[in-house]
């Protein structure tokens, strides 16, 4: 596979090299993307350096996949430029998510709607991804009726600016923010802009991702999103209601079996998921398992998941694993090369 990383450079598209390395994603050809800050800087990876181009470049040179990691306005602009040149884009913004005609993506949960048809792929909400991977095996034993979610987000999230500005402040430093007040010694209940009622942009994403991606517009989700100075992952308390009653002996049975969960479940030794033991992780970590006493049928729990692994790169990687062993990747090319 030739596969592009646009936006090769940012703390996720770097995070992407390193995914397709672990993985062993088979790269015969990287194509390193990012602005012209970034012009004449190259990329290792898997020990050969390899350049770092432009987008017109990277377009020209008709990558099979490429993984987007360079802000809404890039993917909106090029995303449809390379998939006319018969590259399948998966893209990490939120360009394309609630656009009707892209599939909205996690592959433990419904990687089956992707079709060779798919030119452009989105990539969820960091903070949706962990709680939908979840959330699904419940949700197909119990249907779910109602989730409320808050949400303590990483500063990694926001990207290198929030990380410099948390170390700064911890160092006692003055240097430019990424947020409108202090992080270290703080928490902001204030992800993304404000919209118009009341809840901020983050959280009406996690309420129609979820909906998109488990394919049920009748699960009622209400969300808080917050910012914690915090570097290794996202954490969600989730409380969630189902339909019918539930054991929770098979709560944990039906989580441990699932893919991509590790259930880190056991007070009485302290041990429940922390984002300090997430970090570089791939898996989706749940515990605090335990009934909510004040609603019938409700399930209170504690997801941790490496915001920048499957919140984003992995999860990237892992559809294009998904297209490439359906045979999905590189199909256009071929029929392109038949038809010749």
């Amino acid at each position: 596979m030739n596969v592009a990383v646009v936006g090769a450079t940012g703390l996720v598209g770097t995070k992407m090299l390193q995914v397709l390395e672990e993985r062993q994603f088979p790269v015969s050809t990287l194509i390193p993307v990012a602005s012209e800050r970034s012009a004449g800087k190259s990329i290792v990876f898997r020990g050969k350096s390899y350049p770092v181009v432009q987008l017109e470049e990277a377009v020209r040179l008709r990558p099979d996949v490429a993984l987007f990691s360079a802000g809404g306005s890039t993917s909106k602009e090029w995303a449809p430029r390379f998939a006319e040149a018969g590259t399948i884009v998966i893209d990490n913004s939120s360009a394309w998510r609630m656009d009707p005609d892209k599939k909205l993506v996690v592959p433990e949960v419904n990687a089956a709607v992707l079709t060779s048809a798919d030119r452009i792929i989105a990539n969820p909400n960091c903070s949706t991804i962990q709680m939908v991977v979840a959330l699904k095996p419940l949700h197909d034993r119990y249907r779910i009726k109602r989730i409320v979610v808050s949400t303590y987000q990483s500063v990694t999230g926001t990207g290198v600016k929030a990380v410099d500005q948390l170390m700064q402040e911890r160092k006692g430093e003055h240097g430019e923010k990424a947020y409108p007040y202090p992080i270290d010694l703080n928490l902001l209940p204030h992800i993304d802009v404000f919209l118009d009622n009341g809840y901020t942009k983050e959280e009406m994403k996690m309420v129609l991702e979820t909906k998109k991606i488990m394919g049920d517009d009748s699960i009622r989700v209400t969300a808080t999103t917050v910012r914690v100075p915090v570097i290794g992952g996202h954490s969600e308390s989730v409380n969630v209601e189902f339909e019918r009653d539930f054991d929770l002996a098979e709560v944990r049975k039906i989580l441990a079996m699932a893919p991509g969960i590790v259930v880190t479940d056991n007070p009485a030794k302290l041990e429940y998921p922390m984002p300090l033991l997430a970090h570089d992780r791939d898996e989706v970590f749940v515990g605090r398992l335990r009934r909510d006493e004040s609603q019938p049928n409700s399930l209170n729990m504690w997801i941790v998941s490496d915001n920048l692994r499957k919140g984003a790169a992995t999860n990237a990687v892992q559809i294009a694993e998904y297209l490439l062993a359906k045979g999905m990747l590189g199909q256009e090319k071929k029929q392109d090369a038949f038809s010749a």
